[in-house]
C-alpha cells in the first residue's frame, strides 16, 4: 500500500510519524474522507474547500496549494491499483516539543491514504437501520465548531460506543438545548407529512457533502425541504428517516430507540431520493 506522507509517496511500512506530532498528542488538526467512484472522485472542490475552511479556523496552514491536490490524489488512486476507492487527507500540526502552543509545530504533517472502498452490506439499503438517541450530547458549537472537521472526534465516539451497547447502527445525537443534530458521521434526514426536514447548521451539525447534494436533488424533484429545528419528539411523528454521508450515500433508518419509523421499511421518498442520487451521480464526480 502506498501512502503520501509530506513530500513523498511511501510504502505502508514506511508511513511513520513521530510520537511528539501534535495531531496524535493532542488531536490538532483536520481531515476530509472522499469517494471514488470508476476513479472520480465525489464533490472533489467541495472537499477541498472545507478542509481549508477547517485549517483555517484553527489557525493550520494546508501546505499543499489546491491546485495540487487533484494530481496527489488520483496518484494515491493510481498507485494503489483502484478504481472504487475510499480516500482520506489528514492535515496535522505537525511535529513539536510538548505544550498546547501551535508555534512549537514548525511544519504541519500531511498524509494521504487510498484504500479500496468496502461497501456496506445490501441488506442494510433494503431493510434500514437501527438507531439510538446517546446520552452525550454534541459538542457545544460555542465551544468547538462544529464546522471544523476536528481529529479530535471523543464526542463521536463516545456516541458511537452507546449505539453498539445498544446493539444500534449508530447513535442520534442532541445539542446543549435538546434538539436533533446529527449522528456520529452522518447527517440526519426525516419526512413528516410529506416534507423532507433536516437540522439546520444553527443546531450545530457539520455541513455535509452529501447533504448538500440531497438537498439540491430534493429541490430538482419538487421535494419540499426544510432545514429547521427540531426536538427529538419530532420523529416519533416521521414517516421516513434516513442517513446521509460520503460513503453510505443515502441509508434509510427504519428504528429509533426500538419504536419503528414510519411502517418500519424505507420509505417512498427515501427510496426515490437514491435512485435520483444514483442516476445524477456522473454530475457530482471530477
Amino acid at each position: 500500500m502506498w501512502i503520501y506522507l509530506n513530500d513523498a509517496f511511501v510504502q505502508r511500512d514506511k508511513a511513520v510519524i513521530s510520537v511528539f506530532d501534535h495531531g496524535f498528542l493532542y488531536g490538532d488538526g483536520v481531515y476530509e474522507t472522499l469517494r471514488a467512484y470508476s476513479g472520480r472522485i465525489f464533490m472533489l472542490s467541495q472537499h477541498l474547500a472545507r478542509l481549508q475552511r477547517s485549517g483555517n479556523l484553527i489557525g493550520l496552514d494546508i501546505p499543499i496549494p489546491e491546485k495540487d491536490w487533484p494530481a496527489l490524489l488520483n496518484e494515491a488512486i493510481r498507485r494503489n491499483g483502484l478504481t472504487d476507492a475510499y480516500l482520506r487527507i489528514t492535515v496535522s500540526r505537525g511535529e513539536g516539543a510538548i505544550g498546547l502552543d501551535p508555534s512549537l509545530c514548525r511544519r504541519p504533517t500531511v498524509v494521504i491514504m487510498a484504500m479500496p472502498f468496502q461497501p456496506y452490506p445490501s441488506n442494510l439499503f433494503r431493510e434500514g437501520v437501527k438507531l439510538t438517541i446517546a446520552h452525550v450530547r454534541r459538542n457545544l458549537a460555542t465551544a468547538l465548531s462544529p464546522q471544523i472537521k476536528s481529529l479530535n472526534f471523543l464526542n463521536n465516539i463516545l456516541a458511537k460506543q452507546e449505539a453498539l451497547q445498544a446493539g444500534a447502527f449508530d447513535a442520534l445525537m442532541l445539542n446543549s438545548e435538546g434538539q436533533l443534530t446529527e449522528c456520529s458521521t452522518s447527517n440526519l434526514f426525516f419526512v413528516r407529512t410529506g416534507r423532507l426536514c433536516t437540522p439546520s447548521v444553527a443546531c450545530g451539525i457539520l455541513d455535509g457533502i452529501t447533504r448538500e447534494v440531497v438537498l439540491l436533488l430534493a429541490r430538482e424533484q419538487g421535494i419540499p425541504a426544510d432545514e429547521g429545528v427540531y426536538e427529538a419528539e419530532a420523529l416519533r411523528q416521521a414517516e421516513e428517516c434516513f442517513l446521509t454521508n460520503t460513503s453510505m450515500e443515502i441509508m434509510p433508518a427504519c428504528q429509533i430507540n426500538n419504536l419503528p419509523v414510519g411502517a418500519g421499511r424505507p420509505g417512498s421518498l427515501t427510496t426515490r431520493l437514491q435512485d435520483h442520487f444514483r442516476s445524477n451521480l456522473a454530475r457530482f464526480l471530477g
